[in-house]
């Protein structure tokens, strides 16, 4: 029986240019905020810029590897698995970014300042709680480190994005919140509450399968050994 032809999306992924490309489209935010900085385009608050746009950009990342399981599994396209480390690590990128300008620009890394400024805006402690949680997922994302945890404690310890989705979007809402403007949040908010209801359910759906497995194999068992001993007493 011949292969089906893969689709023609199947084939562009497939092609070794698109992950360049994808790595190139992900540093564009950061190109651009480099480009605005030069010609003096970032408007009359430079540091609020910055920190928002990297701030933003990490969360849209972050949703954005989150959808790649999804989306794999409703096209079909396995190959979308293969950009997740990618973007995961730009995450951590851009969070990484966000917490320095916050740290840097506006309170010119002194812990003294920074500590006011949390109890100022408690919300900063959320994003901060976000990008702790990022971290060791980043310095596991090695096929090294794979090997050194194994497969099901490494699939354990980066179950954390779950929670690192959550915390981030409320760091998004708290902030927005003080400024009475919570409608691009919401937003956010819903796309990752789509997400996680749908690993939920098929986290549901994986447990039923295996329930009636293990009810099959019993009930198989139960009948093999009824037959054993039916031969037996014959």
């Amino acid at each position: 029986m011949r292969a089906s032809t893969p689709s023609l999306a199947r084939r562009f992924l497939r092609l070794k240019a698109v992950k360049p490309l994808l790595f190139a489209l992900c540093l564009l935010p950061i190109a651009s905020l480099f480009w605005r900085g030069w010609t003096n385009d970032l408007g009359p608050n430079p540091e609020q810029t910055v920190i928002w746009t990297t701030g933003l950009w990490a969360l849209r990342l972050l949703l954005l590897t989150l959808a790649i399981t999804p989306l794999r599994k409703f096209t079909g396209w396995a190959e979308l698995a293969r950009f997740r480390r990618m973007f995961g690590l730009f995450v951590f990128f851009y969070a990484a970014l966000h917490f320095t300008a916050w740290l840097g620009l506006v309170n010119g890394f002194s812990v003294d300042m920074a500590l006011r400024d949390i109890a100022k805006h408690p919300f900063v402690l959320a994003g901060m709680t976000a990008l702790a949680l990022m971290t060791p997922l980043a310095l596991t994302s090695t096929n090294g480190m794979i090997k050194r945890l194994g497969a099901k404690r490494w699939q354990r310890l980066h179950r954390l994005v779950y929670g690192v989705g959550v915390v981030a979007v409320f760091h998004f809402w708290w902030g927005k919140l003080a400024k009475n403007n919570t409608a691009s949040p919401t937003v956010y908010a819903l796309i990752l509450a789509l997400l996680l209801v749908l690993r939920l359910w098929w986290a549901w759906r994986a447990a039923q399968a295996r329930r009636a497995q293990a009810r099959q194999s019993q009930t198989a068992e139960g009948q093999g050994n009824n037959q054993g001993n039916s031969r037996s007493l014959a």
